[in-house]
């Protein structure tokens, strides 16, 4: 490790990062003090702190490698574990989400299908295997890893994906394989993902020279612990009516519990967000207007419509208050234990709403219907992302015997070109006037 590269980074973690996100926080208020005020509740003022959040993690990235070691990791691995390391962690599902919001993700998709990559793939994946094949990112450099970590709980994409990182990138990988739990928790198969967890322990010991600490690791499991916690508090003040935020509010704000879990900084942004959404249910502001049906989103979102999508629910009174995807950084936040960091680890890494059989789902979208007090449910068929796809024509049967509108709608989360916008927005449409 290069004592120049560490010092750049430490500059940029601490002192450049966190400037521009303030100057961007200035340039922004100026801009709105010169302009018109915005439609709807004003904008949450966690929002410029998250900016400012992301925008650190993403500048120091640029000179994170030669200064600490680099991990890059699938949503669904136990990044805690690397905490106590000193890693640098990069999600490239994150990243590939950013590409897509800033429309860049179906470009970077195409070098990955012209170099071989079926289109059938995950969109993320082809994002991010492009992305490396061309050295292209919206956020000017991805640091080079040096281990890349995955874990098959969200989908077996990940193993043939990371594969091909780790060939390009000559650099060694690690998978954890977490069996599938058709029924109820499995506590052999949460052993034997156990093993493995202190398996890879031992590897990130080796890679970045520093010794095992168990009394870090259970801190840094209190520290997600309680971060997750208040991921969950946030996400149930849109149980009031009306609701002070919106399942689309949430796709982005869900951004520091994946990317930064187990930080002082993570626990930190969620108690902020957490209070400011309490005082604007004591105030009665609501992100709709005119709040008159509500509903549950099912799979990941459409990255690239959030906005189009969300101004045409809320200009017939629709909100989505709760989605499956942004309840799973919650779900499992009780399953955490700083008395025992691995075990627990296994457990939470396991249950993963993904991960599970049919009817955890189907009990799962019942109970989040009836606490968030909804009406209806969307189901996005995610083209890209097949193992949460599986199943919902089913799932949206048995919800419509319980008295529940469903809609199951087309999409994709990044590729633009697997999305018909006509389509959706006519299928919405009908969709809003069968509640009249």
């Amino acid at each position: 490790m290069s004592l120049i590269r560490r010092l750049q980074y430490e500059a940029a973690d601490r002192l450049a990062g966190p400037m521009l996100g303030r100057y961007g926080r200035l340039r922004a208020l100026a801009r709105r003090s010169r302009g018109k005020r915005r439609a709807g509740p004003p904008q949450l003022q966690s929002t410029r702190k998250l900016k400012e959040l992301l925008t650190t993690h993403y500048l120091a990235g640029r000179y994170a490698d030669g200064a600490v070691p680099v991990a890059w990791v699938t949503s669904g691995f136990p990044v805690e574990i690397l905490r106590p390391f000193g890693f640098h962690v990069v999600y490239p599902e994150n990243h590939a989400a950013l590409c897509a919001v800033q429309r860049q993700g179906v470009q970077l998709a195409q070098v990955a299908e012209q170099w071989g990559v079926p289109r059938d793939t995950c969109a993320y994946a082809r994002c991010d295997i492009g992305s490396t094949l061309a050295q292209m990112t919206p956020v000017g450099r991805i640091p080079r890893p040096d281990v890349l970590l995955a874990c098959t709980n969200i989908c077996q994409t990940v193993v043939y994906w990371y594969r091909t990182l780790a060939s390009l990138l000559n650099v060694p990988l690690f998978v954890i394989d977490t069996p599938y739990q058709y029924g109820e928790p499995d506590a052999h198969a949460e052993r034997f993902v156990a093993r493995q967890i202190e398996e890879a322990i031992a590897l990130c010991a080796r890679i970045s020279g520093v010794e095992r600490d168990d009394g870090a690791l259970g801190l840094v499991a209190r520290e997600a612990k309680q971060a997750s916690e208040l991921w969950g508090e946030c996400l149930a003040y849109a149980k009031r009516k009306p609701a002070p935020w919106s399942g689309f509010d949430q796709f982005i704000h869900i951004g520091p519990i994946v990317t930064l879990r187990g930080l002082p900084e993570c626990t930190a942004y969620y108690r902020m967000l957490r209070d400011e959404l309490s005082e604007r249910a004591r105030l009665g502001i609501a992100v709709v207007e005119n709040e008159k049906h509500r509903l549950v989103w099912d799979n990941l979102p459409v990255w690239f419509e959030l906005r189009e999508m969300s101004q045409l629910l809320a200009r017939e009174g629709f909100n989505i208050v709760v989605t499956t995807y942004t309840n799973g950084w919650a779900e499992t936040a009780p399953m955490f234990d700083e008395h025992d960091p691995i075990g627990s680890a296994a457990r939470v890494y396991s249950r993963v709403f993904i991960n599970r059989g049919m009817g955890h789902r189907t009990a799962l979208l019942r109970s989040l219907a009836k606490e968030w007090g909804c009406d209806g449910v969307l189901l996005h068929s995610n083209r890209s992302c097949k193992p949460y796809s599986v199943g919902q024509l089913d799932l949206a049967s048995q919800l419509t015997r319980d008295g529940l509108r469903t809609l199951v709608l087309d999409g994709d989360h990044l590729d633009s070109r697997s999305y018909s916008k006509e389509q959706a927005e006519g299928r919405l449409s009908a969709f809003m006037e069968s509640f009249a």
